[in-house]
Parts: structure tokens; C-alpha cells; sequence
């Protein structure tokens, strides 16, 4: 049975939640949350590392933990997950499914109200009781009516893109793998780089006689094999993901991968172009009459239609099919359009690697410079840099660059933006720097009149180059903060400044609605790895699939820009 990273990461979280709810020490609770918080992000699989030795180097996680990591990767099984399971019932585990309702909030019902299930949580909510404890209120009652009103147990949520990535991919190689199998594509939400995925759609072309079905059944992964006929099965994986696999013709491959590619939106205005041209559009292919046209390629059923192709990412009917049609679809950013990368951290605050061992791993990856931007010191981050130790980082930087040929490294810092929206260095450090990035990392829960007020005084400080994750966001964790987006978009844009796209698998942010709206308002966009190690400056792929679905070309991309460039640029701000 494959473990992934995914399933580690949740199993610290589940640690962490059922901790919470007995009351257990607050720091090893975090202690859990930090480690799944690092599996999770970890671009390379768990279980291909060394073994405990390796996990221990992954940040925040030690010896402990790494030995649990461990254990379950070699069995299946994690014996103190099993036994907070036994402790804790499962209807009560249930309850943290429900929005606003964290461990913390399960506890406080378990205790006050001895609630210890949905059942129970409904008959407290009748009575009016849930209202009077603390930290609950008249807002919070509401929504978990409405909640229990329109959810079942159980209920599959969706999962961050990243974390389906690690049982689709594994799940088409092995499809692939069957014989008499020829082709194998991963469709659906996945395809399209969506933010969360609900379910996987693959498709595969075999000859006839191919026994796909009977071996997707052998898969090690497969929860159960919910249905199967002669061109479809359906199955759920251990993780709970349902899985939809179909077997299609070759002459309709196309046509089935741009329809179960979607979006639905996009499809639905496909087939009213069709017939309106006369024509019958579906997973078959394209027809007049019971003539086909097109079906074998993506391109060909474009083509037949007179639209040029249209990239997945863009299929979210939000313009892409009147541009294709005036030929005026944008050519999108591609990974091998970055120079360089803007935010990039060391083992100098929070990273793993060291500067040297950065630069090497740019290097490998192409590109031509790198900024250096480590935490600023401040509460809450760990090792963070202050005057002193950023005076010795650019001295060190300054020295590796005489000896580096063809790379350069910017000199920079993440600086936390203050609750009251100053920052957390003065600007006589901050002009001493290439890059300065600044980010919001506490305080989320702010108005959005104080919040948006935070971002703007944050940004009218004069050597600011960089907004860095701006809404906040922790996919399936944390909501974006409030703010208001149109007033952030218009300070960027008077003052010269830059709008990062994250590349961290749990952040992805900007979402890829604000990076539309920025590119057509002319900002540029920093497309950015945010790594912590070594192995994590492939989070640029990410960051660039989120940066195409938001329409963003070569030329909206500040560091698509050389070094000389992007300096020249970051001098004039």
C-alpha cells in the first residue's frame, strides 16, 4: 500500500485535532500542525527519502516525528493516531467536518454541553444552548444549522491540487503500465490546474480485450471498486477521492479528454457554438449529421470549429472562447520563461539549505538569479534576521557573487507587515536591499477596512518591491483574510510595485480571479517559489500553472526579466 505525503501530513493534523479536543499540551499540539504544514508542502515523496535520518531534516519535524513518519510509511499504521481514534468516538470526530468548528470548539461542546455528536449538536442548537458559550454566538449557531441542514457525514471534500496530483499521477502510471493499454490522461479539475479537486477523471485507449478494469481492482491504493462496466469503472481511494476511469476509441480521444476536462461552463458554450453552425458537439466527437468532422485531437475539434486551441487552464468560460475565436487568445507564461525567482529563503531563518546550496539548486533549474529573502526577525519567526545578521548575509551574498558566472544573487528580506501596517525593519535597512518582500503573517481576523488600511500604509513605504502571498490564504486551512482587493490593486499599480503568485502548493496565491484582474490592469506579477529548501523551488511549476489560468503572458511576469531588468526596474521604484 502506497503511502503519500498527503497521508502523512493529514494523520499529523488528525494528531493535532484529537489532542485539541482531550485538552493536551497547546505545544505539541503545534507541534503536529508545524509537521503536517512541512509534509505537506515537501515537493518530493516521502517515501522515497532515506528513511528517518532524512525526515528528521525536514523542518519541524525531528527525531520524534520522523520516527512516526517512519512507522507509518513501513506499515500502514500509526499506533498513537490508532489510539486517540479508540479514545475520541467517531460521531465526535465527525463534528470537525462542520464550518467554524475547530478542536478547540468540539472540546468546549464535549465539555459544556456534553455534545458528542451531530445528534447531539442539533438537539443543542434547538434548545438555543450553542449561542451562550463562549466564542460561539447568535452567527456561529446559524451556520451550523444551516451546516447539519444541507451535509451528511462522511461528505468528500475537496482536496488542494497538489495533494490530488500525488494519487493521480501514481494512478495513471499504473493504468499505463497494463498491457494492451496505449494512452492514459488525467481530465478533470487536475487537468485544468485548478486550486481543489474534487474528484480524478482519467482516460484511457486500449485494445480490445484489455483487462483495465480487473487490474484498476489489483490497484493498491483502491478503497473499493464501486462499479465497473465495458467502458467505465468507478472507484473510491483509500483517501476517500472517487476515481471515474473510462476507456475511449481513438478516433474519439479528443473529444472525450476536452469533455471530461470541462469546465461544465466551458463545455455548455462549446455545444451552443456547434449548433449553431449546425453541428452536434459531445465526448464522441464533432458531427453533421452522422458525419464526423473532428474527435481524434483537442486541436482538430478547435480547428473544426475555427477557434485556435485553448489552453486547459483557460477552459472556465471567462472569455476564452470569444478570444480563440478573434484569434486573440493570449500566449500564456511557460515554465521556461522565468529568469529568475524573487522569494527565496535559506537555512538563515526559517529554510533548510544553506545560500550555496540554493544557488546550486537554481542553477539547476535554469534559472539566471535568485533573490534571497529571509524572514525578517519578529515575533513568532523563528531565527528571523535583524540589522546585524542581514548586514552579514549581504556580505556573504556580495562574496559568492565574485565568484558565480552567469547568476546573480539580489539581496532582500521577507518583512512582516505590523497589525497597524508599518513594517517590521526601518527603512535604513530596508534601501540597503535589491528586493524587499512584504507579507502579512498574523492579525487575519482584522475588519476589512483595517486590514485593507494595513496593506495600503504598508505599501506607500518607498523600498517595498513585492506584496507576497496577498490574501493570505491556506488552501483547505485558512480563509483569505478580508481586504479590499480593487484598492490593494490600485496602490500596486500608482506606485510601481509587484503582486506575487505563490507557488507554495497549500497557498497558490493570488487566486487566479485577482491575477486576471491585475494583468488587465497592466501589474506585474512576481511568479514565485517561496522555498524553504532545495527540493521546493519546483513550486515555480506551480506557481506558473496558477499564473496561466489567471491569463498571464511572458510580459506580465516580472522576473521573466533578466537580472540587469528586473534591477533596473526595482531601482526606479
Amino acid at each position: 500500500m502506497g503511502i503519500h505525503n498527503a497521508d502523512v501530513a493529514d494523520a499529523f493534523d488528525e494528531i493535532g485535532d484529537l489532542l485539541a479536543i482531550e485538552g493536551e499540551n497547546p505545544f505539541r499540539i503545534r507541534a503536529y500542525r508545524r509537521a503536517a504544514r512541512s509534509v505537506r508542502a515537501l515537493p518530493k515523496p516521502l517515501a522515497e527519502m532515506r528513511g528517518a535520518e532524512d525526515y528528521a531534516a525536514i523542518p519541524g519535524i525531528g527525531e520524534d516525528l520522523a520516527g512516526k513518519i517512519a512507522e507509518l510509511i513501513r506499515t500502514g499504521h500509526l499506533e498513537t493516531l490508532e489510539r486517540l481514534r479508540r479514545e475520541v468516538p467517531p460521531q465526535t470526530r465527525e463534528l470537525l467536518a462542520l464550518p467554524g468548528l475547530g478542536p478547540v470548539r468540539v472540546r468546549a461542546l464535549m465539555k459544556e454541553l456534553a455534545v458528542k455528536s451531530r445528534a447531539d449538536l442539533s438537539d443543542a442548537l434547538a434548545a438555543g444552548r450553542v449561542a451562550t458559550l463562549p466564542r460561539f454566538g447568535a452567527g456561529l449557531e446559524a451556520r451550523l444549522k444551516e451546516a447539519l441542514a444541507r451535509s451528511e457525514p462522511g461528505t468528500t471534500r475537496r482536496l488542494p491540487l497538489a495533494v490530488a496530483a500525488q494519487y493521480a499521477g501514481p494512478l495513471r502510471e499504473y493504468l499505463a503500465s497494463v498491457p494492451g493499454v496505449s494512452r492514459v490522461e488525467i481530465a478533470g479539475s487536475v487537468r485544468r490546474g485548478r486550486d481543489t479537486v474534487g474528484d480524478l477523471d482519467l482516460l484511457a485507449s486500449a485494445a480490445s480485450g484489455t483487462q483495465l478494469f480487473a487490474a484498476l481492482k489489483r490497484y493498491p491504493d483502491l478503497r473499493e471498486l464501486s462499479a465497473s462496466g465495458t467502458t467505465k469503472a468507478s472507484a473510491v481511494l483509500r483517501n476517500g477521492l472517487q476515481v471515474d476511469v473510462r476507456v475511449v476509441a481513438p478516433q474519439s480521444f479528443g473529444a472525450a479528454l476536452h469533455y471530461f476536462t470541462g469546465s461544465k461552463e466551458h463545455n455548455i458554450r462549446m455545444r451552443r457554438l456547434a449548433q449553431s453552425r449546425g453541428l452536434k458537439l459531445s465526448e464522441y466527437g464533432l458531427f453533421r449529421g452522422s458525419r464526423r468532422l473532428a474527435g481524434e485531437s483537442e486541436e482538430g475539434l478547435y480547428r473544426a470549429l475555427g477557434l485556435r486551441f485553448i489552453p486547459p487552464e483557460l477552459r472556465e468560460d471567462r472569455g476564452e472562447i470569444e478570444a480563440a475565436g478573434r484569434d486573440a487568445l493570449p500566449t500564456l507564461i511557460e515554465r521556461g520563461d522565468l529568469k529568475g525567482d524573487l522569494h527565496v529563503h535559506t537555512n538563515a531563518s526559517d529554510g533548510l539549505d544553506t545560500l550555496e546550496r540554493m544557488v546550486a539548486a537554481a542553477q539547476a533549474q535554469n534559472l539566471s538569479y535568485i533573490a534571497i529573502t529571509d524572514h525578517a526577525k519578529h515575533l513568532g519567526i523563528v531565527h528571523g534576521l535583524d540589522a546585524q545578521r542581514l548586514a552579514i548575509q549581504a556580505e556573504a551574498i556580495e562574496a559568492l557573487n565574485e565568484r558565480l558566472r552567469g547568476f546573480r544573487i539580489l539581496k532582500g528580506a521577507e518583512v512582516d507587515i505590523l497589525e497597524d501596517g508599518r513594517l517590521a525593519l526601518p527603512d535604513a535597512v530596508l534601501e540597503r536591499l535589491d528586493v524587499v518582500v512584504v507579507a502579512v503573517h498574523d492579525h487575519f481576523g482584522l475588519s476589512e477596512a483595517r486590514q485593507t488600511s494595513r496593506l495600503l500604509r504598508a505599501l506607500e513605504r518607498p523600498f517595498v518591491s513585492i506584496l507576497a502571498h496577498p490574501s493570505g490564504r491556506l488552501i483547505g486551512e485558512r480563509e483569505p483574510y478580508a481586504f479590499d482587493f480593487d484598492k490593494v490593486l490600485d496602490a500596486v499599480s500608482e506606485r510601481g510595485g509587484c503582486l506575487e503568485v505563490n507557488g507554495q502548493p497549500t497557498r497558490l496565491d493570488l487566486d487566479d480571479g485577482h491575477i486576471k484582474a491585475a494583468v488587465e490592469r497592466g501589474v506585474l506579477l512576481s511568479v514565485a517559489s517561496d522555498a524553504h529548501s532545495a527540493d521546493e523551488l519546483v513550486n515555480l511549476d506551480g506557481a506558473v500553472r496558477q499564473a496561466r489560468r489567471g491569463w498571464a503572458r511572458p510580459r506580465d511576469v516580472l522576473n521573466t526579466r533578466t537580472h540587469a531588468g528586473v534591477r533596473a526596474l526595482l531601482r526606479k521604484r
